[in-house]
C-alpha cells in the first residue's frame, strides 16, 4: 500500500476541512463550483484506465450481484427513505423531499473511487451503473409523486449531458488511452508498474480535488444553516447502518467473495448528491431547502463511506488473519 493510500481518510478529511473554511470567501465559493466536475472528470479517468474492457464484459455476467443491486437500491432503499422521512421530517416537507431524492438515487461517479480504496471489484461495482443511470431517472419522479404527492418534473437533457461529461467520455477515453498504449511496444513493457501506477496512486489526489471544490462552493450557505444538519444526520446515519448491516447478511448468507461484499456495499450505501442537487434546482427553484439538504449531504456522506471503506479493509484483513 503506498503512502497516499495510508493517508486517504486523512486527505479527504483535510479536503473536507479546507473546503468549508476557504469556501467563507466570497471569490473562492463563487469560482470552486465550475472546478467540480473536472476533477471528477479526472478521478474516474485514472480509475477507468487501471481496469481493461474484458474485465467490465466479464463483470456484467454477475447475474447475483446485480439482483441483489437492484432490489437494495430501488425497491428497498425507497421504502426505507419514506420511512425515515416521515419519522424525523414530515414536519419539514422541503428537507423530506430533498432526502428522499437523495436516497432514492444511487450514485454514479465516486462509489467507484471508494471501492477501489477498500479493496473491492471495480468492475463489478461499475457493471450495475448503466442500470442504476437509468433506473434512477425514470423511477425519481415517480418516487417523488408517490411519496410525497410531488411532481417531480426536471430537463432530462442537463441530467444526461452531466452523465456524458463525468462518466461516458472518462470512460472511453481511459479505454482508448490503454489501447493506445498496448500497442506501443517501449511503453507496453512498463504500462503495469509505471504508467497505470501513476493513475492509480493519483485518484486520491483528483477525489480529494473535487470534495473540496464541492464543500468551497457551498461553504458559506452551510455555515449559515448548521441546525439542519442536526436534522438530517439522525435519519441519515440510520439509512447507513441498516443498509451496511443489511448487505453484510445478505452477503454472508449468499457466501460472496470479500470483493464483491465490498462492492455491493459501496454500490447500495453512496448516494448521487451531485446529480440529485442538480435536478433540484431545476426541478424546485422556489425550494431552496430541498437543494440545501442535498448540499448538505455529502458533508455527512463522504466522512461516512470513508469510514466505512477503512471498516471493509480492516474486516478483510481480519478475514485473513484468521484462516
Amino acid at each position: 500500500m503506498s503512502t497516499l493510500e495510508k493517508l486517504q481518510s486523512l486527505i479527504i478529511f483535510i479536503a473536507i476541512l479546507f473546503g468549508l473554511l476557504l469556501g467563507q470567501i466570497a471569490i473562492i465559493s463563487k469560482g470552486a463550483g465550475y472546478i467540480i466536475m473536472p476533477f471528477l472528470f479526472l478521478m474516474l479517468f485514472a480509475i477507468f484506465i487501471n481496469i481493461p474492457l474484458k474485465d467490465f464484459k466479464k463483470s456484467l455476467s454477475n447475474f447475483r450481484f446485480t439482483t441483489f443491486s437492484l432490489i437494495i437500491n430501488f425497491i428497498w432503499t425507497p421504502i426505507l427513505a419514506y420511512i425515515l422521512g416521515y419519522m424525523f421530517l414530515s414536519n419539514n416537507s422541503q428537507l423530506w423531499i430533498g432526502f428522499i431524492m437523495l436516497l432514492v438515487t444511487p450514485c454514479t461517479d465516486w462509489y467507484l473511487m471508494f471501492t477501489d480504496m477498500a479493496k473491492g471489484n471495480v468492475p463489478l461495482g461499475f457493471s450495475t451503473l448503466p442500470l442504476n443511470l437509468i433506473l434512477q431517472i425514470v423511477l425519481l419522479p415517480v418516487y417523488l409523486l408517490l411519496f410525497t404527492g410531488v411532481n417531480g418534473g426536471f430537463d432530462i437533457n442537463m441530467l444526461f449531458e452531466s452523465i456524458i461529461y463525468i462518466i461516458i467520455l472518462p470512460f472511453l477515453l481511459a479505454q482508448i488511452g490503454r489501447y493506445i498504449l498496448s500497442k506501443e511496444k517501449f511503453i507496453k513493457k512498463s504500462l503495469d508498474k509505471k504508467i497505470l501506477g501513476f493513475f492509480k496512486s493519483i485518484q486520491i489526489i483528483f477525489l480529494s480535488l473535487a470534495i473540496f471544490a464541492m464543500f468551497a462552493s457551498q461553504g458559506n450557505f452551510l455555515t449559515h444553516n448548521l441546525g439542519v444538519i442536526l436534522l438530517l444526520l439522525t435519519p441519515f446515519l440510520i439509512f447507513f447502518i441498516v443498509n451496511f448491516l443489511l448487505v453484510r447478511v445478505i452477503a454472508k448468507f449468499s457466501k460472496m467473495k470479500h470483493d464483491e461484499y465490498v462492492s455491493l456495499s459501496l454500490t447500495t450505501l453512496a448516494r448521487n448528491s451531485p446529480i440529485s442537487l442538480a435536478i433540484a434546482v431545476v426541478a424546485f427553484p422556489n425550494n431552496p431547502l430541498i437543494s440545501l439538504a442535498l448540499v448538505i449531504a455529502p458533508l455527512i456522506e463522504l466522512p461516512i463511506l470513508t469510514i466505512v471503506s477503512q471498516l471493509l479493509l480492516l474486516l478483510n484483513k481480519g478475514k485473513n488473519e484468521n484462516r
